[in-house]
């Protein structure tokens, strides 16, 4: 008998099982007519069988409900008893040999709250298929490894839908009699239905041209609403200046005469990598600076560079199956972090990377749900997009990129986008083109790929005076993580230095040591005085270094190391120590933590943008993810305590900041924008060191501000303050911006990460607030996302938090099932805390899973949290 709960008991998908397609489909034709109550999708595809499965019957997923109107083959209609379906799937027995097979379908898009398949956003009609959202159109083998040739015709009103768009180049327009009028594109390279794409709507184009190095022409258009058309002047330069990094960077050109953008305001991801029609959710096309902030300009070019840079690592060479995802997602967010680094700062670029896998991956590798970049098995697809396969997956790639140098690293890729070029590939190919072409064996690389959790790397550093050598031992072990209780050593390459404490000179250059063994040890002969170790230099690998280093020691490399990275580091290191420390009741040597930040902030050599990321305190989390076990109240007590006394002892030094980092006009500019980013920070340690004018100094920097980053920067002190300036600005930003969605997002937030004690309470009304929706993606992430990350209010004692965010993801389930799944995760860390509160966590977790219908995302993620 079934369980109340439909899926109370789904099989698993495992990478064991993968089989070849028994049937290709080298060409489809679909005519889409398009309506939001009903529309009508006809599709023709050409099939041919595959071997290994002979005589196997023509498997087509469909979604649920869905039942075809009219089913044909080789032009003959089929008769109820000539198909069936099983699941959700249609099934056609057929014989060997090549056939043409013909559906009708009608779908109702404006009814698809789950924004997967063919959707409604905004008065307009688009589509999102990654992963499996084909399906939600029309019947179709919807899996990675199906590459096909697609025509596509729309037919839509024209008054109403004036532009129709698709993949590939456009082959035709016209009007028709009834006021309908249509358009035909064909996409030369065959693709998985996961890169379909369509949009149908009332748009408006910034147009731009890119010459290629062979010189061929290629039209750009971002698509919006008219009046957002001012916004994407920075998307576009994003978007040129990516394919010129591609050229330049891998030899890699774009390769059909058209590409286009449309943003949407309804979407559940960033944006999506479509093949020539790339669509992005609208927070990562528009930006100015009257409604974006410096970070919403760098993310633009950012997600633009990533989905562009997919045209080849993830279209022309796409993935087997889900499992290899980090085959084109860790590859391609490399990509773009380094276009990103080649644009602005690298060291700072490189600190902000650091800081989301440390704040998103390293909780996922040591909780319930770690898995590899390349894990075994899935319940929920959607539910693999996570900051494991993106994230950890491009620290693979970058470990690869120092291993084999930035030459022998493009040998590779050449080699890979070579060989594969026009199939489905798998991780294994991209690593056999790697040894293949620098002549390496990365056997036991692929350790990588195959075993999750983050390794922990012991450091010890010794001196011998007398023989004038230093020796460095090394250790590592991978801890267990769910289904991997032993774990074999990874090949981790340590870029390491070695300074003299006394001199302060370099007394062994930057080296690169791999340490493939569970121990190793490196021998530095002519030592003549003490070394202090510079290790994990740029963060070559992905890893947790224990060390025994001094505070005396980190604060030197916080003013000395010659690697920005590894200077922000050593900060951050004595921070930490400090920090848990004080949490722990141990004695703490707070005054070097002072010093060592009093000595940043007046060093000249240093950019704004490295000082403003170097001085600021390690989140709460972050400090969380350093204890046995989490205690919330003693952190935040900690944590405030030292960010007050720096406030406090260094005032001068923060004034003084803040005044020298004043703007006379918006530029958008690296020394422009560390100027700000800086402002920001010392504004927000005025505030900390309790001065009487911090609320006011805040609300003038609101009111005179022209742009979005020094206004958003003062609100949000403003947001942690009990004053009547806080109110003041509030109130002034939601009647400024009101109107516009993405601007509107970010007062939510802002209310959301309050360290008020009030903000449980003050969540739970905006929930209620009529700007407030939990249909739409952004919005549901801008309150109760942020929400879930604020430590001491998601964390209160009474679990009124948990029960928030418990409620807000039961309530979102059944209408955006992705979305919802997405907030279970900080439930989901409730082993790391204090019996109270892991109880009060895990109960939640009972709840969301006992509830009945609920949906296979929120399903997996919370039974596997509890499990």
């Amino acid at each position: 008998m079934d369980s109340p709960n439909a899926i109370a008991t789904p099989h698993p998908i495992l990478r064991s099982d993968y089989r070849p397609p028994a049937w290709l489909v080298p060409a489809v034709h679909l005519e889409v007519e398009l309506d939001p109550a009903a529309t009508r999708v006809r599709a023709r595809l050409s099939v041919e069988p595959q071997g290994g499965t002979p005589g196997a019957p023509l498997r087509l997923d469909g979604a649920p409900g869905m039942v075809p109107e009219r089913i044909a083959v080789d032009g003959r209609p089929l008769g109820a008893e000539e198909w069936r379906i099983e699941g959700e799937q249609l099934v056609i027995p057929l014989d060997q040999g090549a056939h043409i097979v013909d559906t009708e379908v009608v779908i109702a898009p404006e009814g698809n709250t789950q924004l997967m398949g063919l959707y409604a956003s905004g008065g307009l009609l688009c589509t999102q298929c990654e992963a499996e959202g084909f399906r939600r159109i029309t019947f179709f083998p919807d899996r990675p490894d199906v590459l096909s040739r697609y025509t596509v015709r729309m037919v839509a009103d024209r008054a109403r839908y004036p532009v129709l768009l698709a993949n590939g180049d456009q082959t035709g327009t016209g009007d028709m009699t009834d006021g309908r009028h249509w358009a035909e594109w064909h996409d030369p390279f065959p693709k998985p239905c996961y890169l379909f794409a369509m949009v149908a709507g009332d748009l408006k184009a910034n147009r731009d041209r890119f010459v290629t190095a062979s010189g061929r022409s290629v039209e750009l258009g971002i698509w919006v609403r008219e009046a957002d058309l001012p916004r994407t002047a920075h998307a576009m330069a994003a978007l040129k200046a990516s394919m010129a990094w591609d050229e330049r960077v891998y030899g890699r050109e774009y390769d059909l005469s058209i590409f286009n953008i449309v943003a949407v305001a309804d979407f559940n991801f960033g944006a999506m990598e479509n093949k020539g029609l790339n669509i992005f959710n609208s927070r990562y096309i528009l930006a100015d600076p009257e409604t974006a902030t410096d970070a919403d300009y760098d993310a633009v070019a950012g997600v633009v560079a990533h989905e562009y840079f997919h045209n080849w690592s993830g279209n022309r060479v796409t993935c087997r199956d889900w499992f290899q995802l980090s085959l084109k997602e860790g590859f391609t967010v490399f990509r773009d972090q380094e276009f990103s680094a080649d644009q602005g700062s690298r060291a700072v670029k490189r600190i902000e990377d650091v800081r989301v896998l440390r704040a998103a991956q390293f909780p996922e590798d040591a909780g319930p749900l770690a898995h590899p970049i390349r894990p075994d098995s899935y319940l929920e697809i959607s539910n693999f997009y996570t900051a494991t396969i993106y994230n950890k997956g491009a620290e693979v790639i970058r470990m690869l990129h120092t291993m084999l140098g930035a030459e022998g690293f493009r040998r590779g890729s050449d080699r890979y986008f070579d060989e594969n070029d026009g199939t489905a590939a798998t991780c294994e190919d991209f690593l056999r083109a790697m040894e293949t072409a620098n002549g390496v064996d990365l056997g036991g690389f692929r350790r990588w790929y195959g075993q999750a959790g983050t390794p922990r790397v012991r450091a010890l550093l010794s001196h011998d005076a007398a023989s004038g050598t230093a020796r460095l031992s090394l250790a590592q072990i991978v801890p267990p993580t769910p289904g991997q209780p032993d774990k074999l050593p990874m090949p981790i390459p340590l870029r390491l230095a070695l300074f003299g404490a006394e001199s302060g000179r370099t007394l062994v250059p930057e080296r690169v040591h791999i340490l493939s063994e569970a121990e190793d040890s490196i021998l530095f002969p002519a030592i003549g005085e003490r070394p202090v170790l510079s290790i994990n230099r740029g963060f070559s690998a992905p890893v947790v270094i224990e060390s025994d280093r001094s505070a005396e020691d980190l604060a030197f490399l916080s003013a000395h190391d010659d690697d920005p990275f590894a200077r922000f580091e050593a900060m951050q290191q004595l921070m930490v120590d400090t920090l848990v420390a004080l949490i722990e009741g141990r004695p703490a040597d707070e005054a070097a933590v002072i010093e060592a930040v009093r000595t940043t902030l007046a060093d000249e050599a240093l950019d704004a943008a490295f000082v403003g990321e170097a001085v600021l305190l390690p989140t709460e989390a972050f400090l969380g993810d350093q204890l046995a076990q989490v205690d919330p109240v003693a952190i935040r007590r900690a944590r405030e305590g030292l960010r007050q006394r720096l406030g406090r002892t260094l005032e001068a030094q923060w004034r003084a900041a803040y005044a020298a980092t004043a703007a006379n006009g918006f530029a958008l500019t690296p020394v422009a924008k560390g100027r700000r980013r800086l402002r920001t920070v010392a504004l927000g340690y005025i505030a900390a060191s309790g001065a009487a004018d911090a609320a006011a100094l805040a609300l003038a920097q609101f009111e005179a501000a022209d742009n979005m980053t020094d206004r958003y920067g003062a609100l949000g002190v403003l947001g942690s303050m009990v004053a009547p300036e806080r109110e003041r600005a509030l109130e002034g930003f939601y009647e400024r911006y009101r109107a516009d969605a993405l601007v509107l997002d970010k007062w939510f937030t802002v209310q959301a990460l309050s360290t008020r004690e009030d903000t449980a309470e003050q969540v739970a009304r905006l929930a209620r607030h009529p700007d407030f929706t939990l249909a739409n993606p952004n919005r549901l992430r801008a309150l109760v996302g942020a929400f879930a990350a604020n430590q001491h209010a998601f964390h209160a004692a009474d679990g009124s938090g948990y029960r928030f965010v418990a409620d807000m993801i039961l309530a979102a389930d059944p209408i955006n099932a992705q979305t919802a799944a997405r907030l279970v995760p900080p439930l989901g860390r409730w082993r790391r805390f204090e019996p109270m509160r892991a109880a009060l966590m895990r109960a939640e977790l009972e709840r969301i899973v006992a509830t009945p219908g609920l949906s296979r995302d929120v399903f997996e993620q919370a039974s596997k949290s509890l499990g």
